[in-house]
């Protein structure tokens, strides 16, 4: 059965794309839950039509992200935290936390949701960190994670509430 997806389906396509799926999982999973379409003539006119254009926006927003893109590939982001016992932190550095720190390096507002974690960073060291800006555009960047100064922590306890 030919289909037209209507959304993103993880392990299928993406929206727009004609996909050819198993008669039952089109009409008991994709179907029903407003996921793709039966693929019509019109409806497969109307799909090229979308494809075009989300290529055009994306060549479009592609060349508005390039300098960006250039920026942010391989610039070292250095990020002190609190450490505890055996070089842990006391809490995480988080997508939020990447994002400030290369705002303030670059003067690039990132949004947390285009950087790539994994997982969250408990331990000191030097880890890779990808950001999608777009589709087609992944610059990586680099992320070190070091021990806040024991100066700095004095302050931070000496400052009155």
């Amino acid at each position: 059965m030919k289909v037209v997806l209507l959304q993103n389906v993880a392990g299928l396509g993406e929206a727009g794309e004609v996909k050819e799926v198993a008669d039952g999982y089109g009409r008991n999973f994709l179907l029903p839950k407003g996921l793709a379409e039966f693929a019509s003539p019109s409806l497969l006119k109307r799909a090229e039509e979308q494809r075009h254009a989300e290529e055009r926006r994306q060549l479009t927003a592609n060349a508005g992200m390039t300098d960006i893109a250039q920026t942010l590939e391989g610039l070292a982001v250095t990020i002190r935290a609190k450490i505890g016992a055996q070089d842990r932190l006391y809490g995480a550095i988080t997508s939020g936390d990447i994002a400030e720190e290369v705002q303030r390096l670059t003067g690039q507002d990132i949004d947390k949701r285009k950087i790539e974690l994994d997982e969250l960073i408990h331990q000191l060291g030097e880890y890779e960190v990808s950001v999608r800006l777009t589709r087609d555009l992944v610059p990586k960047l680099k992320v070190i994670v070091v021990e806040e100064p024991a100066k700095a922590r004095a302050k931070a306890k000496a400052k009155p509430k």
